[in-house]
């Protein structure tokens, strides 16, 4: 294993529709290395425009479903990451790690446990003490997910993420079973504070978290420089 801590490069692309953001993914997962040393860590950030994703376990969504949800506003994408259905809008912070796991620890179990701890972490940091995880995917305040978690893995390299719910507009999660459990809600960190969580203040506790937590050096990159 290595010895120095990897390093990953942040790169804040705002907003985006979700098919924008699966051909940022997809551009930076394909690195032509011979070696896993050689390949380069991104850790991507943006919020969408409304959408609803469908993982690998679509659970019954059908093809009137996605008409019903388009009507709402929103587009609808079905996916390969883990998990099973949920939103993506404005007030979410989306955090897709594009890493290789072999400059970490080459483990997806370890890898999504870690992801759950930096969520943990940022929630504390914001304020929430008891934001933990449960049997059900995701992060949860009580019944109530905060963070959805869904990812994709492919020789070690991953895609795919995060959604923590900001200053998200709940109500789009009314028109779903959000990851396919029953009975259990959504919240977000503005609804827990009591106050107005921007993005801004959200991805700094992020960034923060993920450092210590993946024990990396993270340093920030403009989407122009890294894409062109």
């Amino acid at each position: 294993m290595p010895t120095a801590q990897p390093i990953v490069t942040v790169v804040r692309a705002g907003r985006q529709s979700y098919a924008a953001g699966l051909r940022l993914q997809a551009e930076l997962a394909k690195q032509n290395v011979l070696q896993y040393t050689e390949f380069r860590n991104f850790l991507l950030l943006l919020e969408h425009d409304p959408v609803y994703t469908i993982g690998i376990r679509t659970k019954g969504y059908t093809s009137q479903d996605e008409d019903r949800l388009r009507k709402l506003g929103a587009d609808f994408h079905r996916t390969d990451r883990g998990g099973l259905i949920t939103f993506h809008g404005p007030g979410q912070l989306v955090a897709y790690p594009i890493v290789n796991l072999r400059q970490f620890t080459p483990s997806i179990r370890w890898y999504v446990g870690t992801l759950e701890r930096t969520v943990i972490e940022t929630c504390r940091q914001m304020g929430i003490a008891n934001a933990t995880t449960t049997k059900d995917t995701g992060i949860w305040v009580g019944d109530r997910k905060i963070c959805a978690i869904g990812v994709h893995g492919s020789r070690y390299i991953t895609t795919h993420g995060i959604g923590l719910n900001c200053s998200t507009d709940l109500k789009w999660f009314e028109h779903i079973v959000p990851c396919g459990i029953e009975g259990k809600g959504v919240t977000s960190l503005s609804e827990q504070l009591g106050r107005h969580i921007s993005m801004s203040e959200a991805t700094d506790a992020l960034l923060d978290s993920f450092a210590q937590t993946f024990k990396c050096c993270v340093q920030e990159q403009s989407l122009a420089r890294v894409t062109n």
